[in-house]
């Protein structure tokens, strides 16, 4: 009767495990969020951004740089 007890409590702990073998195999197995997906969802929710100013140039100090470039030597 000792021997039956453990054999049954033997074969569940080995059903268990077995369960639990596949369960991680399972889970390793989906692959994860890809990063684009997530920002495009939080684009989504957030507003655009606005575009980044650009910085003007003196024209005085553009003018002049050409000038010397094309001034012969």
């Amino acid at each position: 009767m000792i021997t039956y007890l453990k054999d049954a409590k033997m074969k569940k702990l080995i059903a268990a495990m077995i369960a639990g073998l596949f369960s991680v195999a399972a889970f390793a197995q989906t692959p994860a969020p890809s990063a684009q997906a997530s920002a495009a969802a939080a684009s989504a929710s957030a507003p655009a951004p606005k575009p980044a100013k650009k910085h003007k140039k003196h024209k005085k100090a553009s003018a002049a740089a050409s000038a010397s470039a094309s001034a012969p030597k």
